[in-house]
């Protein structure tokens, strides 16, 4: 597991300043975008916000989790592809964890810290 971590930090390090590293920008922004876009919706519709409904509302957790999936699940795909073009390219081997944990701090996690926070400010939170 060590063996894991060093070399996942160290290629990572690598994503940030070897080839293609404009995506470490890019798919966080596009992740954003959506959540945004998402978060003013459930703020329209006076849903609460995403991250602790998906947590508190069981009855409702796969419809929140397949409408999330339905806004990011293509940037997080094209977050793996773009990955292992990368791994290719600069480390002449794929590693598959490596992709999908490096998709999901480009693509999810960002979704996941803002979705919820855009609905508070635009007004459903505070009625929840």
């Amino acid at each position: 597991m060590e063996d894991f971590l060093t070399r996942f930090m160290e290629h990572f390090v690598g994503r940030i300043h070897g080839p293609m590293h404009f995506r470490m920008v890019l798919q966080p922004l596009m992740a954003c975008i959506f959540a945004f876009r998402d978060g003013r919706k459930d703020a329209r519709e006076g849903k609460p916000p995403f991250g602790y409904a998906v947590f508190t509302n069981a009855e409702h957790r796969r419809e929140l989790l397949r409408s999330g999936w339905k806004s990011v699940g293509k940037i997080f795909v094209l977050a793996v592809i773009l990955d292992a073009v990368y791994q290719y390219v600069d480390l002449k081997w794929f590693y598959p964890g490596e992709a999908l944990i490096v998709a999901a701090l480009l693509a999810l996690v960002p979704y996941l810290l803002l979705r919820g926070p855009v609905t508070r400010v635009f007004g459903a939170g505070a009625e929840q």
